[in-house]
């Protein structure tokens, strides 16, 4: 491919995530003023930089395509998906997508844009089935630091070996020296973890 192409190629893309971006801001507007998370220690929706979560769920998806089958399915679950933009973008790389959202104003709006059969109203603390998925994505849901490292590490124990974590805005640095874990990417916060 040439400059000039490269070049239209990425124009064409900043319109595509513009477009995309005034949509999740549309839908923000709706969500946050009616959030009921607690403000003190927990976000309200906030919306992930598109591009930069395009990149790490496509890294994502290429590690695991080129280290298993290719017919196998790769199950993707967003921690907090808020309204279930980034679920919109891993469904658009063809993995099977679940969401869980504990406010239920972003939740309605999440079971309206990917389907009621892929979000869950549920708290993290309450959900046990981390361990079943391929792809497991957050956005720092929690303001507390003590809250976000317990999240952090409750999340980390419970993925599979194989299985990888997109972990945006993360506070705890343990991961990249826990030998359970390789950063798949110096740029990305994204980990495969490679035994239990």
């Amino acid at each position: 491919m040439n400059d000039i192409s490269l070049t239209i190629r990425e124009e064409e893309q900043d319109i595509l995530f513009g477009v995309i971006n005034r949509f999740i801001g549309y839908f923000t507007r709706q969500a946050v003023p009616n959030t009921i998370n607690d403000t003190s220690q927990e976000y309200p929706f906030v919306a992930m930089d598109t591009r930069q979560a395009y990149e790490q769920i496509r890294l994502a998806c290429s590690h695991l395509r080129e280290t298993r089958e290719k017919s196998s399915e790769i199950s993707f679950i967003d921690i907090g998906c808020g309204i279930g933009n980034i679920l919109l973008l891993a469904e658009l790389m063809e993995c099977k997508v679940s969401g869980i959202e504990k406010d239920s104003a972003s939740y309605d709006i999440a079971k309206q844009l990917v389907g009621e059969e892929c979000v869950s109203q549920d708290d993290i603390w309450d959900f046990n089935e981390l361990g079943n998925f391929d792809i497991v994505y957050y956005f720092r849901p929690f303001s507390k630091k003590e809250l976000q490292l317990t999240f952090e590490k409750h999340v980390e124990n419970s993925l599979k070996p194989g299985a990888i974590l997109i972990a945006n805005r993360k506070m705890g640095e343990d991961i990249d020296h826990d030998k359970r874990f390789i950063r798949l990417d110096s740029n990305w916060p994204v980990w495969v973890k490679t035994t239990a």
